[in-house]
């Protein structure tokens, strides 16, 4: 995997389009596009060949059925799936009616994100709540394992803060672990925006615990579906979710991800696109660095903070940085030395209380009351089967 060449040069946003509705596409034309996504079995690569075949949407549609099976080996629509993507059109149509913030976004509109124009088969049209010109605003995606540690936690909220803080939009899929902690730290930046790409219809939340962070982003960034309302969760959709997270843009942090993740298609997808691939290295014993450890074999940017991803984008790309403002870290106790010596035992990796005992040579009492005391004072957290994490990257009398 080759990550090295110049990614694309990033796009200035537009001055906002405001919270009202504005027509971005004559109505004729917005319903020939919802038409083809209505169309079963089409999807964007077919949809990509009728274009390439016919030149538009209309033109497609309108083609004998000779040529469109020539074009892309199915059968044109019959009248029951006539019928029935007009219904489905309706309720797209209806959801945009619904708020002032939802809005059908069609691949000839000249708000399209240009870098997912670059794309060979970019999606038709994209569903949007929240603030549309935010589609065009540098951004770097977050993703990461769903299984993810406190402390992978803590990296990607820290990560995207500071990056927000720093002019760029946070980009991630929503979902648990690191890509929920990318996004609320996206929000917790001063003037911090985010953008969540979702798998589902842009009527749903999945999962439903992030229900109410997904409409805090729709309140602050963007929610962005490729789907019509009503699609559920399929398994098939979430790969198709992750090509538009990479290719939206500028560059991917992986933070955390197992060999088997999704999360390392998605930074293999971003170096096929261009893209800067980063990955934060984590513990050898921890299964969910290992795959962070493969893509930095494989040539991903080795970044153990935000700064080197700014520095980075700054050189090669001349974003245009935001003196960064990261919220400051709540106060805490100062330890003792029984404490620090607690940290100082538990290292980085997760441990059994056991273990740390026979460490420490306290008493299980004893160390037990010193854990909730640390797990109170942000840090350590207290993980499954009895295990226990340090949180603090820093000196233990830091």
């Amino acid at each position: 995997m080759s990550v090295k060449q110049d990614p694309p040069r990033a796009p200035q946003p537009d001055a906002p389009s405001g919270d009202m509705h504005e027509p971005s596409a004559p109505a004729e034309s917005l319903l020939d596009w919802l038409r083809l996504v209505h169309t079963p079995g089409l999807g964007a690569r077919r949809t990509q060949q009728l274009l390439d075949a016919f030149g538009s949407p209309a033109a497609a549609l309108a083609a004998p059925e000779r040529e469109w099976r020539q074009a892309t080996g199915m059968t044109a629509p019959d009248r029951d799936v006539q019928e029935a993507r007009e219904t489905g059109i309706r309720n797209d149509l209806e959801w945009r009616e619904q708020d002032p913030r939802h809005h059908i976004l069609c691949r000839d509109d000249a708000d399209y994100p240009p870098l997912l124009a670059e794309l060979p088969d970019p999606p038709p049209v994209l569903y949007l709540n929240g603030q549309r010109d935010l589609l065009r605003a540098p951004q770097i995606a977050v993703i990461g394992s769903r299984e993810c540690t406190p402390q992978g936690q803590r990296l990607a909220r820290e990560f995207a803060r500071e990056l927000a803080g720093a002019g760029l939009a946070i980009t991630s899929g929503l979902a648990r672990g690191i890509d929920g902690a990318a996004h609320e730290g996206a929000l917790a930046a001063p003037q911090g925006r985010t953008i969540a790409v979702v798998a589902t219809g842009p009527d749903r939340i999945y999962p439903g615990e992030h229900r109410r962070l997904a409409h805090r982003i729709a309140d602050h960034g963007l929610v962005v579906s490729l789907w019509p309302v009503g699609t559920r969760p399929l398994a098939r959709n979430f790969p198709q979710r992750n090509r538009v997270i990479s290719g939206l843009s500028l560059g991917t942090l992986v933070v955390e991800a197992a060999l088997e993740s999704g999360s390392l298609i998605t930074a293999r997808l971003a170096a096929e696109q261009g893209r800067q691939v980063y990955a934060v290295p984590g513990s050898v014993l921890s299964p969910v660095s290992r795959g962070c450890h493969r893509l930095i074999r494989e040539g991903a940017h080795l970044v153990e903070g935000p700064d080197e991803i700014l520095e980075d984008l700054a050189n090669w790309l001349g974003i245009e940085q935001r003196d960064a403002a990261p919220a400051p870290a709540p106060p805490r106790d100062p330890l003792d030395p029984e404490q620090e010596r607690v940290l100082t035992a538990m290292g980085y990796d997760p441990v059994p209380l056991e273990t740390l005992r026979e460490r420490t040579k306290l008493t299980i009492e004893t160390l037990s009351s010193m854990l909730v005391l640390l797990e109170l004072n942000g840090r350590v957290a207290a993980l499954d089967h009895g295990r226990y994490q340090r949180l603090d990257a820093g000196s233990p009398e830091s």
